[in-house]
């Protein structure tokens, strides 16, 4: 790799060195907003199953803008138009993709704003670093919504077979070291092509995109939803949900200034868009914050955010029961009527460290943008209609259900 002076270098693990050049990009990567998610794990509570899984969102972006400029080189040489302007425009839309992450990603994705996926919040982080940057975030912005004339730039920052995936699945692979889930990033971007505005795989590479599927699939029943991963996000989620229902029955309770404020009040999309104050104190959360309030709580005398707190610190989990039915009313007043006994507690309470539900995992979802094979013949086929190796049903919803207790019942 060529790389000019002056650019700052990044030591990859997966992609080795990294350049990115002074400017804009660069400027953004420096800025506080960004810098936040060396401390946000990308897999949450995922080292707790794989104790190496301790990588960031921060590695995540960088590697992700990689690959898109890897992508639109591979695009250009095919000849699509993407300009200058265009390509900074990928590139800041893919590195900022994620900003909006909380403490532990996706296990406390709505626990600290009601009904705010990271999306939206990443969108207001954007618009606020657009003010910052005198409008050179416009049109990564208007990419990043699907605003923009060209819709296939969208797709490379946002699709079944994005840019975003096409880095993850390859990174959490390695640091966990489930092998299943590795893929070939590369030769996935060589086959990439747009057709009709709209990117295609050409059908050379047709075996790739079934591995990529596969793959995804893998992962997701393998590492981001592993039977104690659920038991430990769930835990993490009631840990702050007990400590909300604590601070509105006016008990005293530790927290960080930072995360104070979304733990005294139920904030919502309007709050923050009300309140700038609001978005620059999530700007300083992260995992840290969560684990230094749960290393006080442990010791609270409210024995449920003490015992979740302790769980999660000492990897003491609730078992976890996952199966294909869900489990029906006698089964977990059971389990309940075991509980209140055992720790004499009420049943409100129980509810905290007895509790039922389902995971669904979305691998190939037909409501989405497909994934669409370019034939020889210059077709356009959905590759669900073009393999042989894929079931369809399976990919598209397949659910699951558990039950979590305490396992000295």
């Amino acid at each position: 790799m060529q790389i000019k002076k002056n650019n700052k270098i990044i030591n990859d693990p997966i992609y080795g060195l990294i350049s990115i050049e002074n400017g804009i990009i660069l400027n953004l990567i420096n800025h506080p907003y960004f810098q936040r998610l060396r401390r946000i794990s990308q897999l949450g509570l995922v080292s707790l199953v794989y104790p190496s899984a301790n990588h960031s969102r921060f590695q995540h972006a960088i590697g992700s803008m990689f690959l898109m400029n890897k992508a639109i080189i591979q695009l250009k040489n095919k000849g699509h138009e993407i300009t200058k302007e265009e390509e900074e425009a990928l590139k800041i839309a893919i590195l900022l993709h994620d900003i909006g992450h909380g403490p532990f990603s996706h296990a406390l994705e709505y626990s600290l704003v009601s009904n705010v996926s990271h999306e939206n919040i990443s969108s207001l982080f954007m618009h606020r670093l657009n003010e910052e940057f005198d409008g050179k975030l416009s049109l990564a912005i208007n990419i990043f919504h699907n605003n923009y004339k060209k819709n296939f730039l969208h797709q490379l920052v946002s699709s079944q077979l994005d840019i975003d995936r096409l880095d993850y699945l390859r990174r959490d692979s390695f640091f966990t070291g489930v092998k299943e889930g590795d893929i070939g990033s590369d030769r996935i971007i060589n086959i990439l092509n747009v057709i009709n505005d709209k990117l295609v795989i050409e059908e050379k590479g047709i075996y790739s995109i079934e591995k990529f599927l596969i793959a995804r699939r893998i992962m997701y029943w393998q590492v981001y939803l592993h039977k104690t991963v659920i038991s430990s996000e769930n835990i993490l989620i009631n840990t702050l949900k007990r400590a909300k229902e604590l601070i509105l029955m006016k008990k005293k309770i530790f927290t960080t200034p930072a995360l104070k404020i979304f733990l005294f009040g139920n904030l919502t999309k309007k709050d923050i868009l009300d309140d700038k104050s609001i978005l620059d104190n999530f700007s300083t959360i992260d995992d840290n914050d969560i684990y230094t309030c749960m290393k006080c709580w442990s010791n609270y005398d409210d024995f449920i955010l003490s015992k979740l707190s302790k769980m999660i610190l000492n990897r003491e989990l609730l078992k976890i029961e996952l199966r294909d039915t869900p489990f029906n009313d006698s089964e977990k007043e059971i389990i309940k009527n075991k509980v209140i006994n055992k720790y004499q507690i009420s049943e409100k309470e129980a509810k905290y460290i007895v509790f039922s539900n389902k995971v669904i995992n979305h691998i190939y979802n037909t409501k989405e943008s497909a994934v669409n094979i370019l034939t020889k013949k210059g077709e356009v086929i959905d590759i669900t209609k073009v393999s042989d190796q894929l079931n369809i049903d399976t990919l598209n919803n397949t659910e699951k259900y558990f039950l979590c207790y305490p396992g000295d019942i």
